[in-house]
């Protein structure tokens, strides 16, 4: 257990900016900072940093919080272990109980990977360095390559024995469990007529899969160990099929997640807002020591979705740095559409005589590397039509290469970004603006036609059993009787508003005495765009729940009192014996109308610092425009915010606009009528189903439909209160 004057120290010293900025490039906008957001495909900067309350906020997906839920979100890390990184970021010093082997072992599955990765980069490493073997075998490969010490050890590169299971032994010496060995891919099972139709391993029947090869370890964006290559020597390659072995997909671990050099390429990346992109491990070493450090290999796959957004994080632009060969060429040309679709500015450079990056940096300094690249590369359309329309004389061959030219132009979002290359295209190709643009309309227009079909299919499937069941209970209601309703009675309160001279009806409609069962109801996911009226009511209650709504009330025994927001809100639940269906949402209307907090705090204060982890993330979540867009701004996006405001000027906007107890209660009383109408909406759905799973049972389908026409009643009453509010 990390002690609280711990936790508080390693809050106190992390700086959000800084923490945030190891992840997302950041730039400043007045008094925060912004960048794209690293939990969803961000094409244009939407995550927000308010150095001021030390939280960070996507008005997109929703996603931030502090610096430690950053980085328990980034790294999927637990809440101790969250604290713990920061800890060593901070050099502070946690003092709790070294965990024993034991305990280790019972660590989750992902930490116990992470656990025995490091450690078997930390083994490859000391093996090359350190064993007789490693040394005159793999550490004499690397020099023969040409790669300095300092690099070797930059990369974490390494060696793995001969012996088919020395890591193995080595491993289970130091207590990890085979599971995991297996898990990871560093070993894999050896089959045997015992093991046929068991799937029990154990660390006598395990081989090292990367024996007698040199270790390319795979570091994620954080530095943690995720993967392995194993390159086999060049002695030994004559002949062999898998010059390359790399770890398997696993829970930590997927190739077309992973970019090879990320980790020691990011910082480098955004300095340069600029990234090389190769194909190979050797390739990014080599030029990591010529001094270009702002490179990543995909390691001859195909570029994927994920590792392009990773990218696109630290920068904009990106130049394909490939062999001039055909396979350059075809891996090129694979990568181009993607980035483009995904908002990458995209050069493409292929290498002279059939170099490689790896031969051409060992050859040349940084500054003739650099200098060679700038006068070279090539935006897509110059490469492409050279590579396709080299030497094409025939008609059919030419149309089909112009074709593929403007696909890739209609990929690109931006639309005065594709007006400008169709220029460039029509004075390259020959061909006038108009014809162009009419071939990259059809393009869009079918891509969109594709796209909409396929969002059709989609909500054809999970509507087809709610039609369904909604046509089967269409039909019954038709054979029955009608029961008659039970009036029930409205409990009314006015208040009369000074400021305003208006009386405030405060209204609320009885409903049918059940509670929503919390434990039938999943936390709403922190990426959700659309905020429900619960979310709505815990944003209100955060900026509010001191502030007083209800003047002069009277109580039982004839005195009277005003009630916080906080106050009324669960007084006005009460009535119908309602709750929220969230068990952490009850809690924090419980803490708010107790109010033990600071007089001199506010609420949203209270809450964004309150010590537990999921109240403080909810808090800034939900008020995260309150803060980044500056109080009483009415505008949808915190750029509309004078970027030379500070702190200062927010605060007496905060001064200048405080609500009024008529205006609180307005916007209370509006978002209880819509939580009930929610409320109800979804006991309607419920009904409708139950009535549809009870074919079989007539006596209880009757009861169910006696009770749905009951509730449609109260939602028509609530519907017309809150038309009556709008009006």
């Amino acid at each position: 257990m990390i002690d609280r004057p711990t936790v508080e120290r390693i809050k106190d010293a992390a700086d959000i900016v800084d923490v945030v900025s190891e992840f997302v490039s950041l730039k400043k906008v007045g008094a925060n900072y912004r960048g794209l957001c690293p939990f969803h495909d961000d094409h244009s900067p939407s995550f927000y940093v308010s150095p001021a309350r030390r939280t960070c906020h996507c008005f997109v997906c929703g996603e931030g919080g502090d610096s430690v839920g950053f980085i328990m979100k980034m790294e999927q890390l637990t809440y101790p272990d969250a604290l713990r990184w920061l800890a060593r970021r901070y050099n502070i010093e946690i003092q709790e109980r070294e965990l024993t082997e034991e305990q280790k072992q019972e660590q989750s599955d992902r930490e116990s990977m992470y656990i025995v990765n490091d450690w078997a980069a930390e083994y490859f490493q000391d093996i090359l360095f350190n064993d007789v073997d490693g040394r005159a075998i793999g550490l004499q490969y690397f020099r023969q390559r040409g790669i300095r010490e300092d690099i070797i050890r930059k990369f974490r590169l390494g060696f793995c024995l001969s012996e088919k299971n020395a890591m193995n032994k080595a491993a289970q010496k130091k207590g990890f469990k085979a599971e995991y060995l297996l898990k990871t891919g560093l070993c894999y099972a050896k089959e045997s007529k015992q093991d046929e139709g068991s799937t029990q391993r154990d660390g006598n029947n395990l081989i090292d899969r990367f024996s007698g090869r040199v270790i390319f370890p795979w570091l994620n964006v954080s530095g943690k160990t995720v993967a392995f290559g194993g390159r086999v020597l060049d002695s030994r390659t004559k002949g062999v099929n898998q010059k390359y072995v790399n770890s398997p997909d696993s829970d930590i671990y997927h190739k077309d997640h992973e970019l090879y050099g990320i980790f020691q390429a990011k910082k480098a990346i955004t300095k340069e807002n600029l990234v090389y992109m190769v194909e190979g491990y050797t390739d990014v070493i080599s030029m990591h020591q010529c001094g270009i450090e702002n490179v990543v290999a995909n390691s001859g796959t195909a570029l994927s979705e994920h590792q392009i957004h990773l990218l696109h994080r630290f920068t904009s632009n990106i130049v394909l740095l490939y062999d001039g060969d055909a396979a350059g060429i075809k891996a090129a040309l694979r990568g181009t559409d993607m980035l483009l679709k995904e908002g990458m500015n995209v050069k493409v450079m292929l290498l002279p005589d059939g170099m490689d990056p790896d031969e051409y940096a060992r050859k040349h300094t940084a500054e003739q590397f650099r200098e060679y690249i700038k006068d070279h590369q090539a935006d897509f359309i110059s490469f492409k039509t050279s590579v396709l329309l080299n030497g094409v004389t025939d008609p059919h061959e030419r149309s089909n290469a112009v074709s593929s030219i403007i696909e890739s132009v209609s990929v690109i979002g931006d639309p005065i970004i594709r007006a400008s290359y169709i220029q460039d295209c029509a004075s390259r190709l020959g061909y006038s603006e108009q014809v162009l643009t009419a071939k990259m309309n059809e393009f869009i227009k079918n891509y969109r036609d594709e796209k909409r079909k396929e969002e059709q299919r989609q909500q054809t499937l999970q509507n087809n059993d709610f039609a369904r069941a909604e046509t089967e209970l269409s039909q019954r209601n038709a054979d029955t009787p009608q029961q008659p309703a039970t009036q029930q009675p409205t409990v009314t309160n006015t208040q009369t508003s000074a400021a305003t001279n208006t009386q405030v009806s405060v209204a609320t409609t009885p409903l049918p005495h059940f509670v929503q069962n919390p434990q039938q109801h999943r936390r709403p996911a922190a990426s959700r765009v659309n905020l429900s009226v619960s979310d709505l009511i815990m944003k209100f209650l955060f900026t509010n729940a001191d502030d007083i709504c209800l003047e002069n009330v009277e109580t039982e025994d004839g005195q009277t009192t005003s009630l916080t927001v906080a106050e009324y809100i669960r007084y006005n639940l009460s009535l119908d014996n309602l709750a929220f269906s969230i068990p952490l949402y009850n809690q924090i209307l419980e803490e708010a109308v107790a109010h033990n907090w600071d007089e001199n705090v506010s609420s949203q204060e209270h809450f964004t610092l309150h010590p537990d982890y999921e109240i403080s993330s909810l808090a800034i979540r939900l008020t995260a425009d309150e803060v980044l867009r500056g109080y009483g701004k009415t505008s949808e996006h915190p750029d509309t915010k004078d970027e030379d405001a500070d702190e200062n000027e927010e605060e007496e906007i905060r001064k200048k606009d405080v609500p009024s107890p008529f205006l609180l209660l307005d916007k209370a009383n509006h978002l209880l009528l819509d939580f009930r109408n929610e409320f109800l909406q979804q006991r309607l759905r419920q009904l409708r189903q139950e009535i549809a799973d009870a074919a079989d049972e007539p006596e209880r389908q009757l009861k169910l439909i006696a009770e749905m026409q009951e509730t449609q009643k109260q939602r028509s009453m609530i519907a017309k209160q809150i038309g009556s509010c709008l009006r």
